[in-house]
């Protein structure tokens, strides 16, 4: 398998790694050579991993390649979240306290590469750290007040690391490339309490009341208790066995942060945290599906220095994607040139990449809802009145924001529409995903990939009734079974 370390600038880097490549981010992301490779490991050490910087789209790029990074997106992620690095920090507290007894100041810095610290006796606690998050380069502040606690955990730069450190951090990174297996966290398994995850001030809930009433008394018929807790209730999470979501997710908000939690401690999820992490971000998912052969409408990954040959390629008007829009927010449609640059350099400013896009415009969207690899629902979704998407949030009516639809059996749709809707939530992994399709000229194409996708009581049940609910409780007790 092909190595590489991926870095900002090359010409900086001080290590001399054997059989390993050393290639800059902004190859690793442009490069149509690498978006071709089919197998290799990125070891990604950019300098910066903050959302929807260049280090956050080699790892997210890497995974929709079928490469496999270290760290992943989901390493990334977690470090942002400050629930979760407390979380973990009380899981092995008891090993905090030991390490750090003999520690006579209120504050102390441990900083950890490739797993390990300069001074011996913090190996044990380097390798706790390292095993959860993943990140090659990391730094950890604990201050102290009646015992030892985690302030902080982040990601740090080669420039960060003291002179005094470079000898080891280099006998380190030998030790790590060395290696042919890399650890990940093991999980544990659970029993059954289900958890319904609902923001009451959701702008776009992916579910309606009644259907949250139905997924509870169903619930109730299969044995299964259910309750529904917002945000604001992470620290109950623990109490309960599975955990379905049904609020909008993004990297950002508390959704991830339920489900991340979720799977640390073994607790069943509708939708898992790399289905979060790879759906929301539309860069992954253009990759991805180009990546695997299926037919989308002309897409093109925007950034800087390609931006002025964009129209060449998907024509006006067009479609401009923010990587993590969903519900059609942060959706454009540029119809000028000059709209075009107005809203790229707008988006560019947000995100280092994003996504053009030709436009196809049509009377209605194909939704196929799939669970675990299987079609459970089929819609048509028409567009919303004098509207060219789904969704019109500006709309001045509240009953013209979105389209009608209709609910048909699934041996009604097209073939080519449910192979393509389930070849394309596999590359998502297991879980709840609405495929969204159009039909142009009798040639499907996928618009996106959902996950967390809406089940609403008179929509997508109008078919098939209670089975749609059923459909879902029995994936989360196969994950505990």
């Amino acid at each position: 398998m092909n190595k590489y370390i991926v870095v900002n600038q090359p010409k900086k880097w001080n290590f001399s790694i054997e059989n390993i490549t050393v290639i800059s981010s902004q190859e690793y992301l442009t490069n149509p050579e690498f978006s071709r490779l089919k197998k290799a490991r990125i070891f990604n050490l950019c300098r910066d991993y903050s959302y929807q910087s260049k280090g956050y789209y080699v790892s997210l790029l890497a995974e929709a390649r079928g490469h496999l990074a270290i760290p992943t997106v989901k390493n990334i992620v977690d470090l942002k979240a400050l629930k979760l690095v407390r979380i973990v920090s009380e899981e092995f507290d008891d090993v905090i306290q030991q390490s750090l007894k003999n520690i006579k100041s209120q504050n102390f810095i441990l900083s950890i590469y490739f797993g390990q610290n300069v001074a011996q006796k913090y190996k044990e606690l380097s390798a706790l750290f390292y095993k959860h998050f993943q990140v090659p380069f990391l730094r950890v502040k604990f201050n102290h007040s009646n015992k030892w606690h985690v302030q902080s955990i982040r990601a740090i730069s080669e420039s960060e690391m003291p002179p005094e450190h470079m000898s080891s951090v280099h006998e380190f990174a030998n030790q790590y490339f060395a290696k042919k297996r890399y650890d990940t966290p093991k999980l544990t398994k659970s029993d059954f309490d289900l958890a319904i995850l609902v923001n009451p001030n959701d702008p776009a809930p992916p579910s309606n009341a009644k259907a949250l009433k139905k997924f509870i008394d169903i619930a109730e018929k299969m044995n299964i208790y259910a309750e529904i807790i917002e945000p604001k209730d992470l620290s109950r999470l623990s109490s309960f066995d599975a955990l379905f979501i049904r609020q909008s997710t993004e990297v950002n908000n508390e959704a991830y942060a339920f489900a991340r939690k979720a799977q640390q401690e073994g607790i069943a999820i509708v939708d898992y945290p790399d289905a979060i992490l790879k759906c929301c971000n539309k860069v992954y998912m253009a990759e991805a599906l180009s990546n695997a052969n299926i037919d989308t409408p002309k897409t093109v990954i925007v950034h800087k220095e390609n931006r002025n040959d964009v129209i060449k390629q998907v024509g006006l008007p067009c479609v401009l994607k923010a990587p993590d829009s969903t519900f059609s927010f942060g959706v454009k449609k540029a119809k000028t040139e000059e709209e075009f640059h107005t809203l790229v350099n707008s988006m560019l400013q947000e995100s280092d990449l994003i996504i053009a896009q030709e436009f196809c415009p049509s009377d209605y969207d194909w939704r196929i809802g799939i669970i675990d690899h299987k079609p459970f629902y089929a819609c048509k979704y028409y567009m919303a009145k004098g509207h060219w998407q789904i969704y019109n949030w500006d709309a001045k009516k509240k009953g013209e924001q979105d389209g009608n639809a209709d609910c048909l059996p699934i041996e009604k749709v097209p073939k080519k529409v449910l192979n393509m809707a389930v070849k394309s939530a596999k590359l998502m992994g297991k879980g709840l995903y609405g495929i969204d399709i159009k039909v142009i000229n009798r040639k499907p194409m996928v618009i996106e990939i959902n996950d967390n996708p809406n089940i609403d009581f008179g929509v997508e049940d109008a078919f098939y009734g209670d089975l749609i609910y059923t459909e879902i409780l029995n994936a989360l007790k196969t994950r505990l079974d």
